[in-house]
């Protein structure tokens, strides 16, 4: 039989009830509160599972030598472990507001395990203190309920997603962390080799060359729950190291890719969280997307679909209209329903100045009347023209009606960010309510303005619509890959596709991308010639946790998703990293740093 020390924990602060009534129990915990009343003594204790009121009565039969006296000098966060009897609380003294709030524990023992220094900040479940001293003693911040919640809901949600998979034949494989530095994508994280002075290992950015190989090598279902690595450009809200569930199958089409992912994603986000996503997530070819909402990563929680006016537009009488078709363009807007009165000139016109912030000219708007339309375009639709227009924007009176006119590129950016900004004013993206989509189809080559060149949509290694259409280097524009994005209320949480699987087409991508027969053997060398091989048909995808686990959870930043996250700056304040290293570390891998000294 398993022995049990004294002072250990015979149930958690979050389990006692009335059906313990008459119980001598142990528990352990951190003081949360301390009221302190002469002769009696109340006590919070706080674990992860919850808060047990705990009373120290001088006249408590049983209680030991002292215990009362030490109960009284307990100071917050001191770690103990307390001994007593479960009474019951009066009906007038109950809290409706606490699991145990029927019960308490009248003490009759008591032991300081750990004592606390006075916290820097007080530990409430509503964080007071600002984020960056939270950050420096993080441990401490962890205390808080709200972060412990979330932590233990990811923790579901993985163990949801790693039995899912397991049910459907998928091996969890483990890639390397020490891998090979690509030029491609992102920057790498660089760890020198102390073996082999002047070469570096990089840290993965993905397992993406892994789990393709895997599927040459026949293990044909791969998963892996993935910590990857960039160096990129600072933001509020990213982290040089993250999460994904990652994922490969062999001899596969799009839709067995989708259809086993929406499967994980439903059942995963309700064993981890409790949320109960609607079915069938919809699917949208990338053109479609952008021609509804303005975006490849559509928010569904809300309609609001632009509406294309083009072809009304030749015959408008509103120039701005009818020039913007003549010249290539094009007209859409969108009806934000009720929203008449709930929008002045001044509200418009800073919607205005936000829509010239995304490229366009101007945002041109009216509001429907019973008699028709009233605002800036109100003098070109008047009488038939104006009913014409609310009949095909299918609108009603009290509705607001917002149109931009320009190149299709502009006018999907501005419009689909207004549509973004109005539903955010008007309470429509609610983080309560959940939408996923798919999007399908993405151009394959996109081109960079900075270095006039084209590059890659997704990854090099996805996989064309047409097979048969190679010919990169003609109309690289119309070139479609067979990417996929997973999205969840206007987030893209995941991205993958079919990939390439013949050594011949994927070399002339690479050309295609100006990338040298020197560069491909030196970076994917291993790759192409696995190929040569007999390498299956496959498809995959990385999912981002951290996101999902925020988005799931109504947060505002996956921080507070992340046991140990990193600043907006890449630093880690509790452990002071990035830090220098001695001269002598720096001797052994003969590497020499050129920066300067912070004092210098």
């Amino acid at each position: 039989m398993k022995q049990r020390s004294p002072w250990q924990r015979t149930h958690t602060c979050g389990e006692l009830n009335r059906e313990h009534v008459g119980t001598e129990v142990v528990l352990n915990g951190w003081i949360e509160n301390h009221r302190d009343h002469g002769q009696l003594v109340f006590v919070d204790l706080r674990d992860r599972h919850g808060v047990t009121q705990i009373v120290g009565h001088t006249e408590t039969d049983g209680i030991g030598e002292g215990v009362f006296e030490r109960l009284r000098k307990l100071g917050a966060e001191d770690c103990v472990s307390v001994t007593g009897r479960v009474r019951a609380r009066d009906a007038d003294k109950i809290n409706k507001n606490r699991a145990t709030g029927e019960i308490e524990l009248l003490v009759t023992g008591l032991v300081v395990l750990g004592e606390a220094a006075t916290p820097p900040f007080e530990i409430l479940d509503e964080a007071e203190a600002n984020e960056e001293l939270r950050m420096r003693y993080r441990y401490l911040d962890l205390r808080r309920r709200p972060l412990q919640e979330a932590l233990v809901k990811r923790a579901r949600f993985v163990t949801a997603i790693r039995n899912y998979l397991q049910d459907q034949r998928f091996v969890d494989i483990e890639t390397p962390i020490l891998t090979k530095s690509s030029p491609e994508g992102a920057r790498d994280y660089l760890v020198p080799s102390r073996v082999h002075p002047g070469k570096f290992y990089a840290l993965p950015q993905s397992p993406q060359i892994w789990k393709q190989l895997c599927m040459v090598a026949g293990l044909d279902r791969y998963y892996q729950i993935a910590r990857c690595f960039r160096d990129e450009d600072l933001r509020a809200d990213r982290q040089p190291e993250f999460t994904q569930i990652d994922l490969e199958m062999s001899f596969v089409e799009e839709h067995d890719v989708l259809d086993l992912v929406e499967g994980m994603v439903v059942h995963g986000m309700r064993e981890g969280f409790g949320v109960e996503l609607p079915q069938p997530f919809p699917r949208f070819d990338f053109e479609q997307a952008m021609a509804l909402y303005g975006s490849d990563k559509p928010d569904l929680r809300f309609g609001m679909e632009l509406i294309d006016l083009s072809e009304h537009a030749k015959t408008s009488a509103f120039k701005v209209f009818q020039g913007a078709v003549e010249t290539g363009g094009m007209v859409k807007g969108i009806a934000v329903e009720g929203a008449a009165d709930k929008y002045s000139r001044k509200n418009i016109d800073a919607l205005t100045a936000f829509s010239q912030g995304y490229g366009a000219k101007g945002l041109a708007w009216a509001k429907v009347t019973a008699n028709g339309v009233e605002g800036s375009i109100a003098r070109f639709y008047e009488g038939a023209a104006g009913q014409e227009l609310i009949a095909r924007m299918g609108a009603k009176p009290g509705d607001l009606l917002l149109f931009v006119a320009d190149q299709a590129k502009v006018v999907h950016k501005a419009l689909g960010e207004v549509r973004l900004k109005v539903a955010a004013e008007l309470g429509l993206r609610d983080p309560k309510k959940f939408r996923c989509c798919w999007v399908l189809n993405f151009p394959m080559f996109e081109w960079n303005e900075d270095r006039q060149r084209w590059q890659y949509a997704h990854n090099p290694f996805s996989a064309p619509v047409d097979w048969d259409n190679t010919d990169f280097e003609k109309d690289p524009e119309y070139h479609r890959s067979r990417a996929y994005d997973f999205v969840m209320n206007g987030w893209e949480l995941g991205s993958g596709s079919i990939r390439i699987h013949k050594p011949e087409l994927q070399k002339k991508v690479f050309q295609f991308l100006g990338i040298s027969e020197e560069e491909q053997q030196r970076n994917f060398g291993y790759m192409l010639e696995a190929y040569k091989y007999g390498g299956p048909p496959h498809g995959g995808i990385a999912l981002g946790l951290d996101r999902m686990c925020a988005l799931a959870l109504g947060r505002d930043g996956i921080r507070d998703v992340i046991a140990f996250p990193k600043t907006a700056m890449a630093v880690d304040l509790m452990a002071q990293a990035p830090n220098l290293v001695s001269a002598e570390q720096m001797a052994e891998l003969q590497i020499v740093s050129t920066a300067k000294k912070p004092d210098a």
